[in-house]
Order: structure tokens, then C-alpha cells, then sequence
């Protein structure tokens, strides 16, 4: 919570107003960079593990190619 502190001084009329914040706002801005950077962290590291999978499946995807071009040219020469 803010403090406020008032100093008035009769001789020169001059009027000095101090405010201090409490730090809660400092507090809640940490809090907030830790979150972004979990989150980050997260994000990052589930989309290395989505190429992972779909690298994988392009390589089973070209093995299945491959074995039906073999099957096809095995079949060929079988009806020559």
C-alpha cells in the first residue's frame, strides 16, 4: 500500500508530498516474467517433440513406399 506523507513548513509555503509503493507491483511483474518464460519453456519444448513425431512418421510413410515399389516390380516380372 502506498504511504503518503504530507510536509508543510509555514515560513516559505512550500509543500512536499512523498509517495512510496509498498512493492507488490514489482513483486506481481517477477511473477508474471516467471510465468511467460514456463510457458515459453513449455511451448518450445512441446513443438520438438511434435518434428520428432513427424519425422518419424515421414520416415515410416517413405518405408512403405519403398516396400510397395518392390511388391510392384515383383509382381511384374512374376507376369512376364
Amino acid at each position: 500500500m502506498a504511504e503518503e506523507r504530507i510536509v508543510e513548513t509555514p515560513t516559505t509555503h512550500t509543500t512536499i508530498i512523498e509517495r512510496r509503493g509498498g512493492g507488490s507491483g514489482m513483486l506481481i511483474g517477477i511473477v508474471l516474467l516467471i510465468a511467460v518464460l514456463i510457458g515459453g519453456y513449455y511451448l518450445f519444448s512441446r513443438q520438438g517433440a511434435q518434428n520428432s513425431k513427424d519425422a518419424a512418421i515421414t520416415s515410416a510413410a517413405k518405408s512403405v513406399g519403398s516396400a510397395a515399389d518392390k511388391a510392384g516390380n515383383a509382381v511384374e516380372k512374376s507376369t512376364q
